[in-house]
């Protein structure tokens, strides 16, 4: 297949890129940078845009067969200041904006665009168990997911399969929240984060790529489709799993008064809790390759 991905460069996009390539697609990469465009040495191409200006070379997406958008600002890069909270939503509503519109205007549309969203959709939902069935949160990021998933109508109405991967925590050590617990784990200076209590729905990178790969080829699927583990554990738990992976001890908490002092806002995040279960995708016939915390952990170390 001839696929586009946004967000090419990041945690999961080049680990998408890469599988992608690996299976033989031709991978369409829309990127900022002129320097970047045309052909590239790993044999993808790439294509110009410029989400925050609505810009898009429309002609270098005709003939696609998927496009799988991951981009936006990082949610844990630094602290929630206005500023950062700004570029956090119009990186994900403006550039899907740009990218839905462009595609409903194509004269040979994609069959499928998987517009990536988030567990934070559904905003802190303590001990609750969540499917893509519950409703909105109300909380910042709630508010951007809302927004996000909304911005990419414009393509459905002109008949494009949409879906929203509601993504989970992706657990790598080469990424996102992996590629900072497991170092400090490794040290022996890992422990618990808040109260422990808070549900943490984790996910293998391999099993996130797969599910991305999934919702690409499996037609009955559109609209939200939760990409987490199917078995969601609590902080305390993962904290307690993966010192028996890595063979450390695990006695170094951090108090929620610490999480907020350093964090900010964005510590409602982190000590938050999202007890969300993978429905739609497990019932559409997705096998997960690591079903557990401790698979999972095994899989990212």
């Amino acid at each position: 297949m001839r696929i586009a991905v946004t967000g090419s460069t990041g945690f999961i996009g080049s680990a998408l890129v890469g599988s992608l390539l690996a299976e033989g697609h031709q991978v369409v990469r829309l990127v900022r940078h002129r320097s970047r465009t045309g052909p590239q040495r790993d044999g993808s191409v790439g294509v110009g845009w410029n989400p925050l200006l609505l810009q898009v070379d429309r002609a270098g997406l005709e003939g696609l067969d998927a496009v799988v958008h991951l981009a936006g600002a990082g949610i844990a890069d630094r602290r929630w200041t206005e500023a950062h909270k700004r570029d956090i939503r119009d990186s994900r509503v403006l550039g899907t904006e740009t990218l839905a519109g462009a595609l409903a205007e194509l004269k040979q549309p994609p069959k499928v665009l998987v517009s990536a969203s988030a567990v934070g959709y559904y905003g802190q939902t303590g001990d609750r168990v969540i499917d893509e069935r519950s409703p909105a949160g109300e909380d910042f990021l709630a508010r951007v997911c809302v927004d996000w998933e909304a911005a990419a109508r414009p393509a459905a109405d002109a008949g494009v399969r949409v879906v929203h991967p509601r993504t989970g925590m992706v657990m790598d050590a080469g990424g996102g929240a992996g590629a900072r617990l497991i170092p400090l784990f490794r040290l022996g200076l890992g422990g618990r984060l808040g109260s422990g209590e808070q549900y943490w729905s984790a996910i293998s990178l391999a099993d996130h790529l797969a599910a991305l790969r999934f919702l690409i080829e499996e037609d009955s699927l559109s609209g939200p489709v939760n990409l987490t583990g199917p078995d969601p554990v609590t902080n305390r738990e993962l904290t307690e799993a993966l010192g028996r992976v890595l063979g450390r001890p695990t006695v170094f908490p951090v108090p929620g008064f610490a999480l907020k002092a350093v964090l900010g806002e964005m510590a409602v995040e982190v000590a938050g809790s999202h007890r969300v279960l993978p429905r739609r995708l497990e019932e559409a016939g997705f096998v997960f390759r690591h079903p557990d915390v401790e698979a999972i952990l095994r899989a990212a170390v």
